[in-house]
């Protein structure tokens, strides 16, 4: 039979050529390319909740105790009526 079209011989003979896929072994493969990339995200993810948000957190908390008076606070829960145990002062 005479091949009169090229283009389909290269066509015919590409398709032909084409690798088996690698089964074996293909999990252990992927996990040693893709296990160092997952921790390494784990570790800027940990990281970044760190700094992004339990710092601030923690320094937002510490900015309020500074000026946090326990005793002017008590003083107007009990004004206001809030204790059952304790009377405001001019009752």
């Amino acid at each position: 039979m005479p091949v009169k079209n090229v283009s389909n011989v290269i066509i015919r003979n590409s398709t032909m050529t084409l690798a088996k896929p690698a089964m074996r072994g293909l999990l252990g493969k992927r996990l040693r390319f893709h296990l160092p990339i997952a921790f390494a995200l784990s570790l800027v993810a940990a990281a970044a909740f760190k700094y992004g948000v339990t710092e601030p957190r923690k320094q937002a908390y510490a900015d309020f105790y500074k000026q946090y008076d326990t005793t002017k606070e008590f003083n107007n829960m009990r004004e206001a009526g809030v204790f059952e145990s304790v009377r405001p002062t001019g009752k």
